[in-house]
C-alpha cells in the first residue's frame, strides 16, 4: 500500500484542473480515472467564459491553442425560447465581432475536450494519472483515507478530492451524499447531423416549452454541422408525472412543427443517452476530515443552465489552493478545509442563488413569455440582461420584486 499526499479521484475538467494547478504549486498528485481516454461525458458540451478564464490560468496559450484545434467552434451566445416561443438572443457579449474578436466560449464534444486537458496534465511530472481505475471503498485510518481499487490496489492518503461526477463514491461514503429528486436533474443527451438553420455564430438554444418546464430542451451546435441535442428536467417531476423522457424527446423532434421541420432530414449518430446532474438549488457541505468535493461530487451544477464544467474548474482550481495550504500546514481536519467550502460559495453564491430563483419562475410561463417579449420591445431593458449575463451583481436585480414592477411601466 502506498502513501500519497494528495489522490483525485475523477479525471473531468474539475479534477484535472485541481492536479495541474497542484503541480504548478509543486505537489504531486495521483489522479484515479475509472475509463479510458479518450472517454466520453454525456454533457451539453458547452464550454463557457468560466471554462476559458480558468483554462488561462493554468493554461497561457489556452485560447489560441484551443481555437486550432478542428474538434471545436467557437460560441457567442445563448438563444432563450419562452414557452409562447418567443425568443431573446442574448450575446456574452455586449458588443462583438465574431470574425475578428477572441472567442468567449466553445463548443467541443466531452470526449475530446477532456483528452485534451488529460494530455495537458500528463506534461506535469508531479502527476500520475491512472486509467482503469475503479474507487470501490473508502475507509477511514488514524492517518486519513484508505481507498481501495476494484483491481486490489489500495491507496493511503492525508486528503482525498472527489472529482468523480454525480454518482460520486467520495460524496456518497465520505459525506453521506444521497439524490434528493427536487435538487436533482434527469438529462438525456444524443448526437445529430443535418439539423436545419442551426443557430448564426453558434449561440446556443435553449427552449423553454411548457411540456419540459421547469427544464429545457436544447441544441448545441458542434463541428462539421453536427449538434448536441438534448432536454433536462427535475427528477421530482419526472416521478411525480411519470413522464418517459426518451419518449418526450422523441416528440418534440417529431411531433413539434417549429422541431419536425428542422429535423427532417436530420440523422441521429448514437442512441439517447441519459445523465443526472446534481443541482446547487441547496447548499451542500464540500468538506469534511480529509475530503473535499468538486464539481458535480459537490453539486454545483447551475440550476437554471444546467452548466457544470465552469463550476467544476473553477472549485477544482480552489481545491488545489485550499490543498496546498492544508500541506503547508498538515493540517487536513474538517475545521480548517471549511475554507475551501467558504471560498467556492464566495464565488459562486450569489450566481447560484439568483440560477435558482430563475428556476422558480420556470413554474410561472406566462411570467418568462412576458419578460421576453418586454425585452424585445424595449432596448434598454435588453441591454440590461444582456449585461446580467456578464455581471453576477447586476443578475441579483432579478431577486428583487421591484425589477418586474418595472417591466410592468417600461
Amino acid at each position: 500500500m502506498s502513501s500519497e499526499p494528495v489522490v483525485i479521484v475523477g479525471a473531468g475538467p474539475g479534477g484535472l484542473v485541481c492536479a495541474i494547478k497542484l503541480a504548478q504549486l509543486g505537489v504531486s498528485s495521483i489522479v484515479l480515472e475509472k475509463e479510458s481516454f479518450p472517454r466520453d461525458k454525456i454533457c451539453g458540451d458547452a464550454l463557457s467564459g468560466k471554462v476559458v478564464n480558468v483554462m488561462q490560468k493554468i493554461m497561457p496559450d489556452f485560447v489560441p491553442t484551443f481555437s486550432q484545434q478542428t474538434t471545436q467552434i467557437p460560441c457567442w451566445g445563448i438563444h432563450f425560447f419562452a414557452p409562447n416561443q418567443s425568443s431573446l438572443r442574448v450575446p456574452f457579449k455586449l458588443s462583438y465581432n465574431s470574425q475578428k474578436d477572441t472567442p468567449v466560449g466553445f463548443i467541443a464534444k466531452r470526449i475530446y475536450f477532456d483528452h485534451f486537458l488529460a494530455d495537458y496534465a500528463r506534461k506535469h511530472p508531479n502527476i500520475q494519472l491512472i486509467e482503469n481505475a475503479t474507487v470501490q471503498k473508502l475507509n477511514r485510518t488514524q492517518t486519513g483515507i484508505q481507498i481501495s481499487l476494484a483491481d486490489g490496489r489500495t491507496l493511503q492518503t492525508n486528503l482525498v478530492v472527489g472529482a468523480d461526477g454525480a454518482q460520486s463514491q467520495v460524496a456518497k461514503q465520505l459525506a453521506g451524499f444521497q439524490i434528493d429528486a427536487k435538487h436533482f436533474c434527469a438529462g438525456l443527451r444524443v448526437y445529430y447531423t443535418g439539423i436545419q438553420n442551426l443557430e448564426q455564430d453558434n449561440f446556443i438554444e435553449l427552449h423553454f416549452l411548457n411540456e419540459v418546464l421547469p427544464g429545457y430542451f436544447w441544441i448545441f451546435p458542434l463541428p462539421n454541422g453536427e449538434a448536441n441535442v438534448g432536454l433536462g428536467m427535475r427528477s421530482d417531476v419526472v416521478q411525480k408525472q411519470k413522464i418517459n423522457l426518451k419518449k418526450l424527446l422523441q416528440q418534440i423532434i417529431t411531433e413539434n412543427p417549429t422541431f419536425q421541420k428542422r429535423f427532417q432530414v436530420a440523422k441521429a449518430l448514437e442512441p439517447i443517452r441519459g445523465f443526472g446532474l446534481p443541482m446547487a438549488s441547496r447548499r451542500r457541505v464540500l468538506s469534511g476530515d480529509n475530503f473535499l468535493l468538486v464539481g458535480d461530487a459537490a453539486s454545483l451544477i447551475d440550476p437554471f443552465t444546467g452548466e457544470g464544467v465552469g463550476n467544476a474548474m473553477i472549485s477544482g482550481y480552489i481545491a488545489a489552493e485550499k490543498t496546498y495550504a492544508a500541506i503547508q500546514q498538515q493540517k487536513f481536519d474538517s475545521k480548517f478545509l471549511k475554507q475551501y467550502d467558504k471560498a467556492v460559495f464566495q464565488q459562486l453564491d450569489s450566481e447560484l442563488k439568483v440560477s435558482t430563483i430563475l428556476q422558480k419562475l420556470l413554474n410561472y410561463p406566462a411570467l418568462f413569455n412576458f419578460v421576453v417579449r418586454k425585452a424585445n420591445n424595449n432596448p434598454a431593458l435588453k441591454e440590461t440582461i444582456i449585461c446580467m449575463f456578464e455581471n453576477v451583481d447586476l443578475r441579483s436585480k432579478l431577486k428583487n420584486p421591484l425589477f418586474y414592477l418595472k417591466l410592468l411601466f417600461s
